[in-house]
């Protein structure tokens, strides 16, 4: 337990020693998080209708309700966090539906 302790300290040290110092030695990333995408409701008919899905099996996919899915393609809501995430992957990558099915359609 005293080591953990001590290797604990030592890298904090080390890090406050770093900052104060001009010449900078430890590597240091920059994180950027790009903003949530707003969707209109044409563009989420669009990405929709790419992937071949009915209105049902695209809510069931994102995991929301089909009444949900029927708004956001009237423009009466907007999709928002997580579901405008989802929809944004499946904009920049047209197989992802494919790439993680997570509703098995199956033809006749």
């Amino acid at each position: 337990m005293s080591n953990v302790y001590e290797s604990i300290m030592s890298g904090l040290t080390e890090a406050v020693e770093d900052s104060k110092c001009l010449d900078k030695k430890l590597k240091r990333k920059i994180v950027t998080i790009v903003p949530v995408k707003e969707y209109k409701a044409e563009q989420i008919k669009n990405i929709r209708k790419s992937t071949g899905m009915s209105q049902k099996l695209f809510a069931s996919y994102i995991g929301v309700s089909d009444k949900t899915v029927e708004a956001w393609e009237a423009g009466v809501n907007r999709p928002s966090g997580a579901a405008s995430r989802i929809l944004n992957m499946m904009e920049m990558d047209s197989n992802l539906t494919t790439q993680f099915p997570f509703v098995k359609m199956e033809h006749n």
